[in-house]
């Protein structure tokens, strides 16, 4: 009897762990101890990270204040600045849907066209992607590279290309008015000229490196390609007043859906990179668990090399390295991060040609480029275009600095 009821409960528990066995292997198509030991390392491994984060801050301005600043930071760049930020992004959404409607952007092509072979090395008809980035968002380029009547004037490896010549230009109107209202007119304009030098080195940098590896690439475009019927106009309909009405209504829809797409990014990184970049708020450096409060790792670490970033990009304080590498994330969140630098004292004319070349160039591409050249069927080129779009965005940021220091001399 004892026997039968041990072999009942045998069968009873091999029988759970089949069930078991078999749901982990219709989850992940392996066995359930590959997957098991894979997620059980990836949560160990997260949560040593997260705790050792939060903990070392939380040890430094003691949990409740950590936990105050980090909340009111989060909130003060809600309300002082991803706003303003927003505000901007409606009006420049309506002022480039005018520019659109009523035939600036063609003028503005027709102008730039003689300047893409000899500068970039792409068809005329490019100029037109440069523009609709600057007046947009990177993600511009890629519905025109889809346009059969764009894409039927470049090779293979042009239109890999403009993955890294359009977002050179991304969000470029509303970074450059952010920097004009806040003053800093000037140095947003050079800016603009740093970005143009970054994306010629990126876009050729891209060119040559897809060549050099795939020489094939040097051929015209299918007519297959893209397999989106979809076409680029710029026809016009109705009267003057309700084009223009229309313009600045649909225009403004656009802006908002940049400023609610920003949000996130503004909030979550620009907090995490203000609570590394500034300390305590008292007289004495002690914390009071008030906003843009934090323990300065990452100024710590840029001065003990500051003498580097100094000479390449003219930067008097470590603290203005955040802005760089927050772009290469999200361009919203590092122009996020300009009010606390002005309020702190410590930029310039010159930082502000910096952050505005480098935040056009790189405009967060390190979260685009891979969706973007996936959505063109050349994903084996991500790797290239990442590495030359850094470069790229590194160059930009010192023809910004050297030029702001030749036209001191001359002016």
């Amino acid at each position: 009897m004892a026997k039968t009821k041990y072999n009942t409960e045998k069968r009873s528990t091999l029988s759970y762990h089949r069930i078991v066995e078999d749901f982990f292997k219709k989850l992940e198509g392996k066995s359930p101890l590959k997957f098991t030991t894979k997620r059980s390392f990836e949560a160990i491994v997260f949560l040593i990270i997260f705790f050792a984060f939060f903990g070392l801050l939380a040890y430094k301005m003691t949990l409740p204040k950590m936990l105050n600043t980090f909340m009111q930071t989060a909130y003060h760049l809600l309300l002082e600045t991803v706003f303003y930020i927003m505000a901007i992004c409606v009006l420049m959404g309506a002022i480039s849907k005018l520019l659109t409607e009523f035939g600036v952007v063609r003028l503005l092509e027709n102008l730039l066209r003689p300047l893409m072979k000899p500068l970039y090395n792409l068809p005329g008809v490019a100029a037109l992607g440069a523009i609709m980035t600057f007046l947009s968002d990177n993600p511009a380029i890629i519905t025109l590279a889809h346009d059969k009547n764009f894409n039927r004037y470049f090779k293979k490896y042009q239109l890999v290309s403009l993955t890294n010549f359009g977002t050179a230009f991304g969000m470029g109107l509303v970074v450059v008015a952010f920097m004009t209202g806040l003053g800093f007119g000037k140095g947003a304009l050079i800016g603009v000229a740093g970005a143009v030098v970054g994306s010629i080195v990126s876009t050729r940098l891209m060119q040559r490196s897809t060549l050099k590896a795939y020489p094939e690439l040097d051929a015209p475009i299918d007519e297959a390609f893209g397999g989106d019927e979809q076409q680029i106009t710029f026809k016009s309909e109705g009267g003057v007043f309700m084009r223009f009405l229309n313009s600045l209504l649909d225009g403004g829809k656009d802006g908002v859906s940049i400023g609610f797409a920003i949000i996130p990014g503004v909030l979550c990184i620009s907090t995490i990179v203000m609570m590394l970049t500034f300390g305590g708020a008292g007289e004495n450096g002690e914390y009071l668990g008030v906003a843009y409060e934090g323990v300065p790792v990452i100024s710590w670490a840029a001065n003990k090399i500051n003498f580097i970033f100094d000479w390449l990009f003219g930067f008097k304080y470590g603290a203005l390295i955040s802005f760089p590498m927050t772009a290469l994330g999200a361009v919203g969140a590092a122009i996020g991060l300009v009010p606390r630098f002005i309020a702190e004292g410590i930029i310039d004319n010159n930082a502000i040609a910096v952050f505005t070349a480098i935040g056009m160039c790189w405009s967060g591409f390190l979260s685009t480029h891979a969706a973007m050249l996936d959505s063109l069927g050349y994903r084996k080129l991500i790797g290239k275009a990442i590495g030359a779009h850094t470069i790229g965005g590194l160059c930009a940021g010192i023809a910004a600095h050297w030029l702001f220091v030749l036209l001191g001399l001359i002016f």
